[in-house]
C-alpha cells in the first residue's frame, strides 16, 4: 500500500509538469494602489517576476533579499521595465539576527502589511552545508527562517486588514511538487547520523512538505484575525534554484522547465485575486488551479506537532 501511494504521489508531481494552458492572466489583477507587500527572494527568478507584476499594478513592494548588490541591480532593472521602484529589505533566512533585523526595519517603516510572499528557497545544496545550530540548511532556509519572519510580521499583517479592500491580508508560501514526495523525518532536521544517511533531495522534499503543513496551521490559527494563508506548487521553473544540480541533472531537467512568467502566475493569483479568499489553508497547482498535497499534510496532529517544534526552535532567538 505504501509503495502504491508513493507511486501515486510521484505521478501527481509529474502531472503538474503537464499543466494545461493557464486561464489566469496578470491583466486580471486589480489595481493594488495602497497595498504593501513583501516578496522574499525577490531579486531573482519567480520572486523578481512577482515583484515586477505587483509594481505594474501599483503595489508598494519590499524586495527581501540577502545581497544588497544583487538587489540593487534587480531594483534598477525593474524600475527601467515598470517605471516603479521596489524597496530593498536586507534579509538572510539563514540568520536569526538578520531575520529579526529585517522584521524590525520593516515594522519601523510600515504599520500595515497586506501580503507576505514567502517565496525564497534553497534546493539540493551539498549535504555538508548547515544552518545555525547545525540545522539542515534546506530545513532552516525553507522552514525555520520563514516561520520566524512570518511570526515577527504578524502584528502588521493583522493590522493590515483594516486598510485592505477585501478586509483580509495574506500569507503566500511557495512550496513545490516536491511536497508530494516527502514527509518530515524528525531525526534529520539537525546534523547527525540519520541526516547523513539521507540525501539532499529527500531533505528538500521534507522542507517543501513542511511549507504546506505550516501554512495550514497559519490558516487555522489566524483566520479569525483576517489572515488568509495559501501554499502552492509554482511549477517546474527555470530559476537559480537549480544552481546546485550537476551538469547532467541540469541538462535532463532543462527539457521540463518553464519560464518564470508562468512560475509567478500561481502565487500572483493567490496574493491578489478575490478567489483566494475562499481557499484559506488551501493548496494551488500550476497554473493558479486548486489542488491538494499528500494526505499527511492534512493531519492536524502533525500540524500541531510541527508548530510546537518550530515555536521551540525560534523561541528566544
Amino acid at each position: 500500500m505504501g509503495f502504491v501511494y508513493e507511486l501515486k504521489m510521484a505521478l501527481k508531481a509529474m502531472g503538474d509538469m503537464r499543466a494545461p494552458k493557464p486561464t489566469f492572466s496578470t491583466d486580471q489583477i486589480p489595481d493594488l494602489t495602497g497595498r504593501v507587500m513583501i516578496v522574499t527572494g525577490g531579486n531573482t527568478g519567480i520572486g523578481k517576476e512577482t515583484i515586477k507584476v505587483l509594481l505594474q499594478h501599483n503595489a508598494k513592494v519590499y524586495m527581501a533579499s540577502r545581497s544588497p548588490q544583487k538587489a540593487e541591480a534587480a531594483i534598477a532593472e525593474l524600475k527601467e521595465e515598470t517605471g516603479k521602484e521596489a524597496v530593498f529589505l536586507e534579509l538572510d533566512l539563514t540568520s536569526y539576527a538578520s531575520i529579526h533585523k529585517a522584521a524590525e526595519e520593516f515594522l519601523s517603516k510600515e504599520e500595515n502589511l497586506h501580503v507576505l510572499f514567502n517565496n525564497a528557497g534553497l534546493m539540493l545544496c551539498p549535504i555538508d552545508m548547515l544552518g545555525p545550530e547545525d540545522y539542515d540548511l534546506q530545513w532552516f532556509t525553507n522552514v525555520v527562517g520563514p516561520f520566524l519572519f512570518t511570526k515577527l510580521l504578524l502584528p502588521a499583517l493583522i493590522a493590515g486588514k483594516a486598510s485592505s479592500p477585501d478586509g483580509h491580508t495574506r500569507i503566500i508560501a511557495t512550496s513545490s511538487s516536491g511536497s508530494y514526495l516527502g514527509i518530515i523525518h524528525w531525526d534529520t532536521l539537525k546534523d547527525g547520523p540519520a541526516r547523513r544517511k539521507t540525501n539532499s533531495q529527500e531533505l528538500y522534499f521534507q522542507s517543501k512538505f513542511a511549507n504546506v503543513v505550516v501554512t495550514r496551521q497559519l490558516a487555522k490559527r489566524y483566520a479569525d484575525q483576517g489572515i488568509i494563508a495559501v501554499s502552492l506548487n509554482p511549477g517546474n521553473i527555470s530559476t537559480d534554484l537549480q544552481r546546485y544540480m550537476s551538469g547532467i541533472q541540469k541538462r535532463i531537467i532543462a527539457t521540463l522547465l518553464q519560464p518564470v512568467q508562468l512560475g509567478a502566475l500561481t502565487q500572483l493569483w493567490a496574493g491578489t485575486m478575490p478567489g483566494a479568499l475562499e481557499l484559506n489553508g488551501g493548496y494551488l497547482i500550476p497554473w493558479a488551479r486548486v489542488g491538494s498535497c499528500r494526505r499527511e499534510a492534512y493531519d492536524d496532529a502533525l500540524g500541531e506537532k510541527l508548530w510546537e517544534w518550530l515555536e521551540n526552535a525560534v523561541n528566544d532567538k
